[in-house]
């Protein structure tokens, strides 16, 4: 039950990765380097494996979803400054 649970996790992030990938063969607007793809891979698997170590660490479900909302807004933020510069910080590169 709990490696289902793990690659379902994985290979969410992987097909995740994929949607960029499929669009680059259609379109010219979406333009990935390979280093969009390494950073896009860590935020998503990071993202997931530490999701997977709070449900199998907190056996409490108040815990388990206030960590887990808590670790999705941190991935939403990074993600959001690293695609546009929402906060504007060196970290986005502007």
């Amino acid at each position: 039950m709990k490696n289902t649970r793990l690659i379902i996790i994985l290979l969410v992030a992987a097909i995740l990765l994929l949607i960029p990938l499929v669009a680059m063969q259609f379109t010219g607007e979406v333009n990935w380097t390979l280093s969009d793809f390494a950073v896009g891979g860590v935020l998503l698997f990071g993202t997931g494996l530490l999701m997977e170590f709070i449900l199998r660490k907190n056996k409490k479900t108040k815990q388990r979803i206030l960590l887990c909302a808590a670790l999705i807004a941190v991935f939403l933020l990074v993600w959001a400054e690293l695609a546009v510069g929402v906060l504007g910080t060196p970290f986005a590169g502007s």
